[in-house]
C-alpha cells in the first residue's frame, strides 16, 4: 500500500464534510491581489470540537512548466478556529492547477484539486 492509497477525495463517503473546496479569487481589493481559498465543510459543516476537528490544510500548485510547489500550510486549533485557509498567490497566472490536502483528526487525509 502506498501513501496515495490512504488519501481520500471528493468521490469517497463523507466527502461533503471532508473534501476541501478550492476557490480562486483574482483581482481582490484595490491592489488586485490573487488568492486561493480552501474551505473544509463548505457543503456540510465539519464538526469543530476537541474530539473531532480539522488539524491542518496544505496547498500545492502545479506550474505551467510542470513543477509542484508547496504554497503553504495552515494549522487549526480544535474548537477555536474554523477550517478556512486563504493563501495569497503573487504569481497565480504561472499555475495550471492547485491541490489542497486536509487532515481530520478522526477520518484522515483528504484531497481535492482544481484546474486554473
Amino acid at each position: 500500500m502506498s501513501f496515495a492509497d490512504t488519501i481520500k477525495g471528493p468521490k469517497d463517503e463523507e466527502k461533503a464534510k471532508h473534501a476541501p473546496v478550492l476557490d480562486i479569487i483574482k483581482g481582490h481589493g484595490k491592489e488586485d491581489n490573487d488568492f486561493v481559498r480552501v474551505v473544509v465543510g463548505k457543503e456540510v459543516a465539519h464538526p469543530n470540537s476537541i474530539e473531532h476537528y480539522i488539524k491542518w490544510v496544505e496547498l500545492y500548485g502545479t506550474t505551467k512548466e510542470g513543477s509542484i510547489v508547496n504554497l503553504g500550510r495552515m494549522d487549526f486549533e480544535a474548537a477555536q478556529t474554523d477550517p478556512i485557509a486563504t493563501f495569497h498567490i503573487s504569481n497565480i497566472d504561472n499555475f495550471k492547477s492547485f491541490c489542497a490536502l486536509e487532515c481530520c483528526n478522526i477520518h484522515g487525509v483528504w484531497q481535492n484539486c482544481i484546474e486554473v
